[in-house]
């Protein structure tokens, strides 16, 4: 008979205690002038989890952190890891309101914030129906204890995992399209075998200086441990300037980061302006959007063949199909409207509504498969049982995929306009739009209309100094897409509205046209 503890898999916990132990004098972490060496990251761990325990918390314990990219806020997500918590990090662009939501939704023990960025965001939160029964904050403040002097009274000592293989490790709320966010469950399997994943399927450069301006309360905080195991240096940065992002490229010679589309866009109107050197870079990973093929294509010019795409969501962390390097072929402009292939280890197929795959070429949903899934939404079963319907986790995303296997999206299954019985997908009509050279940024939506249900409504950014009437535009996709997919009007702003993540926020743009209306479907 065999032991049960036998084919027990190791945990998330013990891969982070592994990657400390393994490059003790290199440099870990780097936030601003400081840098601290992996030995001294892992006597911050063994401290804050001592403090954390002579609080009283315990394995299972849920803990939320709200800080900007830091080292103690590192050390302390590391810590929770450690200690078997289950750890929800709140977005440092949300709203109290939004926080105060998740610290009751998520039934939290321990709240820890940095006092220095969030001291009265912290109180206009705490001061809602909820309170959390350990308040904690990385300094002095008021009504919080001092974790970083609590931490300082200890001394360190050798890091012994408490996590089980059953846990979970991660409870991430994602941003709600209508509603409340959902809390996405992730357990030891999902987070092991995302590092796995991550380390076998990217293209990782041998020596990772990794730049982190995205904050690590979302996919760039489930690429540290990964950065670790291969002794990385992370240079952390509390926001994104495209400047100073790209002045820390230069001086730390970094080799890897990770962007949002809007990013990109951002850093080739700071590189026209004053030219870095970004030669030490060799892999930029993107995604958390759609990208615009035609603005794509200038950042492999400018920057060159350096960039890799994922696609996945919150529900299967990071991993699903990457659009490799060397497949952002310059020669192949159709590409770059991809996501990719799927990875080994997780199944991803494109399904009909009776969930039956679809035909290459054919539009369907992109659904997964494997271990890195979530266990489902935080006391949520009737949304756990229809992301989970037929078997396979359903996205959301509608695609097609081509006889090479790569993966085209062609929009979100809830933007999708139904213009006189005719299904457009906007995000094709943007990648239109984006392709003339007056246009920066655009969003299509669906807008009301008395004689086509929807009309197909563009939104749209010119470039700096461009000029282009909405005609122009008009008759331009017209002759790429065909006149169900032109817009049947053009409204130009300054600025597109965007989410706490930097992607284009559909939702408030399209406030602005179905504000009097009953429903948002016509």
């Amino acid at each position: 008979m065999t032991n049960a503890t036998v084919h027990l898999p190791t945990t998330y916990a013990d891969m982070m205690v592994t990657a400390l132990d393994r490059f003790p004098d290199r440099i870990a972490l780097v936030e601003g002038p400081q840098s601290i060496t992996y030995r001294e990251l892992k006597a911050q761990v063994s401290r804050i989890s001592q403090a954390l325990k002579d609080e009283g918390l315990r394995r299972g314990d849920g803990l939320a952190q709200l800080s900007n990219n830091s080292i103690a806020a590192v050390a302390t997500q590391l810590a929770a890891y450690l200690l078997g918590l289950r750890y929800t990090p709140l977005h440092p662009l949300g709203s109290p309101d939004d926080h105060a939501y998740i610290l009751q939704d998520a039934d939290i023990a321990a709240f820890v914030f940095d006092p220095a960025a969030f001291e009265h965001h912290a109180e206009r939160l705490l001061n809602q129906d909820f309170r959390p029964k350990h308040v904690l904050a990385h300094g002095p403040s008021t009504g919080a204890l001092d974790l970083a002097a609590a931490a300082r009274r200890q001394q360190p000592a050798d890091l012994v995992p408490l996590a089980e293989p059953q846990d979970v490790v991660a409870l991430l709320y994602t941003g709600g399209t209508s509603g409340r966010s959902k809390g996405v469950t992730l357990s030891n399997r999902a987070m092991v075998m995302n590092v796995f994943l991550t380390l076998t399927e990217w293209e990782w450069p041998t020596a990772i200086r990794f730049l982190c301006s995205t904050p690590i309360t979302h996919a760039s905080g489930c690429m540290l441990v990964p950065i670790f195991l291969r002794g990385g240096t992370v240079v952390l940065q509390a926001g994104f300037n495209a400047g100073d992002f790209l002045a820390s490229i230069e001086q730390h010679r970094i080799t890897a980061t990770f962007l949002v589309p809007t990013m990109i866009y951002a850093l080739l109107a700071q590189q026209k302006l004053r030219a870095r050197d970004v030669s030490s870079l060799e892999t930029v990973i993107y995604g958390g959007a759609p990208i615009s093929p035609a603005r794509l294509a200038e950042a492999v010019e400018r920057f060159g063949p350096v960039f890799q795409q994922i696609y996945s969501q919150s529900e299967a962390p990071n991993c699903a199909t990457v659009l490799r390097r060397h497949e952002h072929d310059l020669a192949q402009p159709h590409r770059l409207a991809s996501c990719g292939r799927p990875i080994a280890g997780i199944a991803v197929a494109i399904l009909d509504e009776q969930g039956t795959p679809v035909s290459r070429g054919q539009v369907g949903e992109i659904c997964f498969r494997g271990p890195s899934l979530m266990e489902g939404y935080w006391r949520k079963p009737q949304e756990t049982a229809e992301a989970f319907g037929s078997g396979w986790l359903h996205t959301g995303d509608l695609a097609y995929q081509d006889d090479a296997g790569y993966i085209y999206i062609v929009d979100r299954r809830k933007d999708m306009i139904v213009t006189g019985g005719f299904n457009v997908y906007p995000r094709e009509v943007e990648d239109v739009l984006t392709a003339h050279p007056a246009v920066a940024l655009a969003a299509v939506i669906g807008v009301p209309d008395g004689k086509w249900g929807e009309a197909v409504k563009a939104v749209v950014v010119r470039r700096q100094g461009a000029r282009v009437s909405d005609a122009e535009l008009i008759a331009f996709v017209k002759e790429k897409k065909g006149s169900v997919s032109a817009p049947k009007s053009v409204d130009f702003i300054e600025q597109l509205p965007t989410t706490s993540l930097g992607k284009p926020d559909k939702k408030a743009i399209r406030a602005r046209y179905w504000s009097d209306q009953q429903r948002q479907v016509h």
